[in-house]
């Protein structure tokens, strides 16, 4: 009975808490392929679910971290319907939005009928916010938990709310995997080999 209680207790830790210690080679992940019963070092494993290098680094672009309304829900099609970034709750209309990591404004204005900006982060990773006003120029520096400007009504109708989308190159990824650890969590051995 014990042995199954731990078993359970483990499978639900997540991932950041089981990979403290000593890790699982990332091939023993990847392929299915059995870790050495031995082994030593930190641990190689996936970062995040998309981007094997990229690490929950970025900060949350409102404070206190905001509740998630509306998850990342990209479309099979560049050109189908689909949710390509995150809604995230704002305490209120004018709330300041955050820059989430340092980079260059690369666009102020209106989209369709609502205010944009658009920082670049470099590396090809660029984040959008709406609806957001600015002051701020196109070629401003800012630095992480930098304020780029303040939420506006016009995103969710029940709740006043930030979209938030992040592309890397020309493809839309989920922004929460900058600031939130989002690999799956594992199983690791109760014990080491001799």
């Amino acid at each position: 009975m014990k042995s199954s209680l731990l078993l359970a207790a483990f499978l639900l830790l997540p991932a950041s808490i089981a990979s403290a210690g000593q890790g699982i080679p990332r091939a023993s992940i990847t392929t299915g392929i059995p870790a050495p019963a031995a082994f030593s070092g930190q641990a190689e494993l996936p970062t995040t679910a998309g981007r094997p290098d990229a690490r929950p680094s970025w900060r949350w672009p409102l404070a206190p971290r905001p509740p998630v309304v509306r998850g990342f829900d990209p479309p099979p099609k560049p050109w189908l319907n689909g949710h390509r970034g995150v809604d995230l709750e704002a305490a209120a209309s004018g709330t300041g939005v955050l820059s989430p990591a340092p980079g260059t404004v690369s666009f102020v204005g209106i989209v369709v009928d609502r205010p944009v900006i658009t920082i670049d982060h470099g590396g090809g990773l660029r984040s959008s916010f709406e609806p957001v006003e600015s002051t701020l120029a196109e070629g401003t520096p800012v630095g992480a938990g930098e304020v780029i400007g303040t939420v506006v009504p016009g995103h969710c109708p029940a709740v006043n709310c930030l979209h938030w989308g992040v592309r890397e190159g020309e493809e839309y990824v989920n922004p929460l995997q900058f600031v939130l650890d989002l690999r799956p969590s594992i199983l690791l051995p109760l014990s080491r080999a001799p």
